[in-house]
């Protein structure tokens, strides 16, 4: 089993007109009415083949995508960049089980400028200002709101295995006893050391090395504990501001020519 966890690779915006759907798929893709007859042909079209619940959940984001382009009266083009724009979106959200939203946003907003400014073979002007700003409001809305949630779906969880070892220290004590022999307190002729042996058996029975190492791993577990909560703190401060974002108009910015 593979224990390294995937960091996400650069992430570089290019156009992505025709990529995923072909013209003779937005023909077929327009030709469906009903959300089963539109689902079972993106399943196609798009490659859709994975268990439940990631196939419903995919095929769910596509379907409102289509069912927004048309919406929006978009043409067969645009719905074709549209959906490889989402697809690749999700695909870099996917890439890796650690937090990359800030790299989704960015390559996001990269991609809309990809298909909103003329500059063959970099970009072309396939979206207006308005339409660009409109599908980035969709986006947000739709996925990058629920961006923690495809992340759970679509990625293996990740935890923390934690095993210490100790320097100088044997990982079983020697003992002259015989196996399954219960340790006891030496006796001794003198009554003070006798006492003493008898008040002290717990601390025999367990050695010094054992009480050190259970001493040490429960200060572990509580600073492992904290951290946790610090981290899980963190993400909702993160996740509540763009929240925040996400909320605020966004200001119209024109494309320099």
């Amino acid at each position: 089993m593979d224990t390294k966890i995937k960091v996400q690779q650069a992430l570089k915006a290019k156009v992505m007109l025709w990529t995923d759907v072909n013209y003779h798929d937005m023909e077929e893709i327009d030709n469906m009415q009903s959300i089963p007859d539109l689902e079972s042909v993106l399943c196609n079209v798009l490659g859709v083949y994975l268990p439940e619940p990631k196939r419903g959940v995919l095929l769910e984001l596509y379907v409102q995508t289509v069912l927004f382009c048309r919406e929006c009266s978009f043409k067969k083009e645009q719905t074709s960049a549209l959906l490889s724009i989402i697809k690749s979106i999700h695909e870099a959200n996917i890439e890796t089980p650690l937090n990359n939203i800030e790299q989704c946003y960015g390559y996001c907003k990269e991609l809309l400028l990809c298909h909103s400014v003329r500059r063959p073979p970099f970009s072309i002007n396939l979206f207006s200002s308005k339409e660009v700003n409109c599908i980035f409001k969709y986006i947000q809305n739709s996925y990058m709101r629920h961006y923690k949630l495809y992340k759970y779906i679509f990625t293996p969880q990740v935890k923390l295995d934690l095993s210490l070892t100790y320097s100088g220290i044997p990982d079983h004590e020697d003992s002259s006893a015989p196996e399954g022999a219960e340790a006891l307190p030496k006796k001794d002729s003198s009554p003070e050391t006798n006492e003493t042996s008898i008040t002290d058996a717990e601390e025999t029975t367990l050695g010094p090395a054992s009480a050190m190492k259970a001493l040490i791993e429960k200060e572990v577990r509580e600073q492992m504990m904290l951290l946790s909560g610090q981290l899980d703190q963190r993400i909702k401060e993160i996740a509540d501001q763009y929240n925040r974002a996400l909320d605020s108009p966004q200001p119209n910015h024109k494309a320099k020519k």
